[in-house]
């Protein structure tokens, strides 16, 4: 099993979870999130003061998923999620060693 992080814009968050869900992947986890790379936040003014805004608002995305499926997600992700811009974000794939669904006790893939 594979784990799959995406920092993506907020704006892009529904069409990424429609094409998710058409190409049969289900199940996601999604926390908003605050954070900064190469776009390094920017000014903005308040009532003619000047600040700094260093963190922008991003979503992340969170799916366990088979590892037969974590390419057909990645390319899922990336194709809705790309404004060809700075800050589109980022895709993780971590390795998960184990997985427990609560209510039944099932185990790794049953229990995704």
């Amino acid at each position: 099993m594979k784990k799959i992080e995406a920092i993506i814009k907020p704006f892009k968050l529904e069409d990424v979870r429609t094409a998710l869900t058409e190409a049969g992947i289900t199940g996601l986890t999604v926390t908003e999130v605050k954070g900064y790379g190469r776009q390094k936040g920017h000014t903005e003014t308040y009532r003619g003061a000047e600040y700094n805004v260093d963190f922008l608002p991003k979503v992340k995305l969170e799916i366990v998923l088979a590892e037969d499926q974590v390419e057909r997600c990645i390319e899922t992700i990336m194709g809705q999620a790309a404004t060809g811009k700075i800050g589109d974000g980022k895709i993780f794939v971590l390795n998960v060693d184990h997985a427990v669904r609560i209510r039944t006790g099932e185990e790794n893939d049953e229990a995704v």
